[in-house]
């Protein structure tokens, strides 16, 4: 009996060592398909396929995502114009030669201006800082003198050729002040400013008034050297004109820099405009023709047109600039405006390219740009004086509402006040 106790009680103790060898054989070889867990307890059979479930969704969504601004970015941005690109998605190819006038376009983000809360115009006396405090120096000196005497004449004559008055104005201007101190309706140096004031404002006297047709689609031809800003004034021009109720095409008549299109491209969806543009080194009366059919059957009333404006140097460039006008005004289009654009901070190379220019299409007006960022202010003077061509807009900013309408009486304000 003693020995069948032993027996069983043998086998007892092997089972249970046999069990606990499998047991610790277990923990040490994890199962197949599961992660090795350091030893520690088996994860629950139900947590292992609700770990990929749980993460599938964002994987197959992460594609989508990519895509989706890939179909928003446009195929081409205007090289020449910072800022982000346009969403041009709503507007198809052919919108640049046939898009209604009337669509409406969502101001650019590249624009800080609305056409629906323009900012306040610029004003002279802010903006010509430059030009006063040049001309600052010589007219306090003129005026702490209690005499007329002929420094003061030297005084007067050096600040007006300074600030590039020029030659002939400057003359006139002065033998006229000295005849009226002669003959005693000039008797001080307060009053001399004065006069000097007076007849600077009858000399800029002209037309400024931007003409439009009674019959037939208006043309403003622009014209101007490369590089004085006449693509961006057009475009200015354009906002303003558009939010005056006008409907506006505008003619990328400057077929020989391909940047040029693409920038009134973009100030013509600032506009809610149209673009008639042509291949790159096309036919440039051709552009300005197709604009103005194009303007006449969408009942557009303005065409501005953009020119080539190579050297003014160059005979073939006026020849070309002779055909466009004689293009443009063909039937139905009328061109009651030839406006050349300046950069005022040219000086009198300016004088010289408004005689050029002037010559070969009959300018009627100047728009002087930059005018904020020069001294020499008084070329507005010297055009007026020797050309007889009016200043009809002037640039003080780069803003849209910098562009504007000439005062023959806040530029003189702005360029002779003591402060």
């Amino acid at each position: 009996m003693l020995i069948i106790t032993i027996v069983v009680v043998a086998l007892a103790l092997a089972t249970l060592a046999a069990t606990a060898f499998v047991v610790a054989s277990r923990r040490r070889s994890p199962a197949r398909g599961l992660p090795d867990n350091g030893g520690g307890a088996l994860p629950a059979p139900t947590s292992t396929p609700q770990a990929p479930e749980a993460a599938s969704p964002p994987a197959r969504a992460a594609p989508q995502t990519e895509q989706a601004p890939s179909e928003e970015i446009p195929s081409a941005a205007p090289a020449d114009i910072a800022g982000p690109a346009l969403d041009t998605t709503a507007a198809p190819a052919e919108a640049t030669t046939a898009a209604p006038a009337e669509a409406t376009v969502p101001v650019s983000p590249l624009s800080p201006e609305s056409p629906a809360a323009p900012e306040r115009p610029a004003r002279f006396r802010d903006r010509m800082v430059r030009a006063r405090t040049l001309l600052g120096g010589y007219l306090s000196a003129v005026r702490q003198k209690g005499k007329i005497d002929e420094a003061t004449w030297e005084d007067l004559e050096e600040a007006l050729i300074l600030a590039d008055v020029g030659v002939l104005a400057t003359a006139r201007l002065i033998d006229d002040l000295r005849l009226r101190v002669k003959s005693g309706e000039i008797a001080d140096p307060a009053s001399l400013i004065s006069a000097l004031r007076g007849d600077l404002v009858d000399l800029l006297a002209g037309d400024r008034v931007l003409h439009m047709s009674d019959e037939g689609t208006t043309v403003w031809l622009f014209v101007g050297v490369n590089g004085v800003g006449k693509t961006t004034t057009i475009g200015k021009v354009g906002l303003r004109e558009a939010s005056n109720g006008h409907r506006v095409v505008m003619a990328a008549g400057d077929t020989f820099r391909a940047a040029a299109a693409d920038q009134l491209e973009t100030w013509a969806q600032r506009a809610g405009a149209t673009v008639i543009r042509g291949n790159e080194g096309g036919d440039p009366g051709a552009v300005v023709f197709d604009a103005v059919q194009h303007a006449a059957a969408k009942a557009c009333d303005l065409v501005l047109a953009d020119t080539a404006g190579r050297l003014h140097t160059k005979t073939n460039l006026m020849e070309e600039l002779k055909k466009v006008r004689r293009v443009a005004e063909r039937p139905p289009g009328v061109v009651t405006e030839t406006l050349l654009v300046i950069d005022a901070t040219t000086g009198q190379n300016g004088l010289t390219q408004a005689r050029q220019f002037a010559g070969a299409v009959g300018v009627t007006g100047v728009v002087l740009t930059k005018l904020d960022g020069t001294a020499k202010g008084g070329i507005v003077v010297a055009i007026a004086e020797e050309l007889g061509i009016p200043i009809k807009l002037v640039g003080l900013g780069e803003g849209v509402a910098d562009l504007v309408e000439f005062s023959p009486e806040e530029f003189v304000d702005a360029l002779l006040s003591e402060s």
